[in-house]
């Protein structure tokens, strides 16, 4: 039998613009989330920790960085077996040149050849490259030695939806090989497909991604035997995808009320999209909406601009005293819809809140 965990994708050196000021703290968890790896695999009783590939964001990154992260990994005690990925391949002047890769119990496997490992062989996959269309699998020999054997690669397993076609694995490739187990990376979502798995990114690295911040913690019998396969929560940030459709009155009480419900506001980043229609008693919400999400949490967006103002609730046009402004009102609301531009639209909320602000 054997116990080892299974992680990939740390991509340590993103830039998080899209998180602004929080880019800072996205970052910084990325180094705390290598850190609950290495406890999850110690707590798991791991005899070893495979890493997938895509450690680093890119071979640029900063080498204080990959100094903290060989140090991160050297602390696990075990071995550790590290492949490179396609964003940080085995190149010149890559990563994997640094000094702190010269730890014991730290393995960059640097060519396709089987390593021992406690109680199995290892089949390593390294990339020397950020793009290639071979299945980096194929090398692995189908003969079966007696022993567990595991893979360990980076690429795009076969019709994955939204995949890239850089070094496609074929879905059958553990079979084909004689694998007990794949580890792969490359896909930031954790998924499965029989003996070979995706552990996901041990830190969600974006909004869009589905089970990511995991690691996994696999316990095979013997050869042969079907891995038993435990997900291990990693990530320490939670990130809030919310999309509304608003079709009548009070709709976006309920969309307000969700983001309140979120919690651990400290740790979340939100994005929140709202489109359809506007009524005047929602501007309040709306407004109120925003402020919650420029406040309470890591980071939060508003994205409101598919909102039009409802057509028949557009009686406050009239309440205009003639002249310029309701002129512009009146041409707004006839460029305010679906096919127009965004700007139509905005401008004539703009417009709608200053007017009720003034009857009031």
């Amino acid at each position: 039998m054997v116990k080892f965990l299974h992680t990939a994708d740390w991509q340590i050196g993103m830039r998080a613009e899209r998180a602004g000021e929080a880019g800072t703290r996205v970052r910084q968890e990325r180094f705390r989330a290598a850190e609950r790896v290495i406890e999850a695999a110690r707590s798991s009783g791991a005899e070893f920790l495979l890493v997938a590939g895509d450690t680093f964001e890119h071979n640029a990154v900063e080498r204080v960085s990959v100094q903290a992260v060989g140090d991160i990994l050297a602390r696990f005690g075990r071995p550790v077996y590290i492949i490179p990925g396609n964003h940080d391949p085995l190149s010149p002047g890559s990563v994997w040149e640094h000094p702190v890769w010269r730890a014991p119990n730290l393995h960059v496997l640097r060519e396709a050849a089987p390593v021992d490992a406690v109680g199995a062989e290892i089949f390593p996959c390294p990339l020397q490259e950020a793009h290639g269309r071979r299945d980096p699998t194929a090398w692995i020999p189908a003969a079966a030695d007696g022993r567990i054997r595991i893979g360990l690669a980076h690429g795009s397993v076969q019709g994955l939806p939204q995949a890239d076609a850089d070094f496609p694995v074929a879905r059958d490739a553990a079979e084909r090989a004689g694998l007990d187990y794949l580890a792969l990376g490359h896909w930031h979502s954790h998924a499965e497909f029989g003996r070979m798995a995706y552990s996901g990114s041990h830190e969600q690295t974006k909004f869009g991604e589905r089970a990511s911040g995991y690691a996994l913690a696999l316990e095979i019998a013997g050869p042969g035997a079907a891995p038993a396969i435990e997900p291990v929560r990693t990530g320490g940030l939670e990130w809030v995808e919310m999309a509304r459709e608003l079709h009548s009155p009070g709709e976006i009480q309920r969309a307000l009320a969700d983001v309140k419900a979120i919690a651990s506001p400290g740790s979340a980043l939100v994005s929140v999209r709202l489109t359809g229609l506007m009524f005047a008693d929602d501007l309040g919400p709306l407004a109120q909406l925003r402020d919650i999400l420029g406040s309470r949490f890591l980071f939060g967006e508003l994205e409101a601009a598919g909102l039009r103002p409802a057509p028949e609730d557009a009686a406050w046009i009239d309440a205009i005293p003639a002249g310029i402004l309701r002129e512009a009102a009146v041409r707004l609301r006839d460029w305010a819809d679906p096919a127009s531009s965004d700007v139509a639209a905005n401008a004539l909320l703009e417009l709608y809140a200053l007017a009720r602000e003034e009857r009031a």
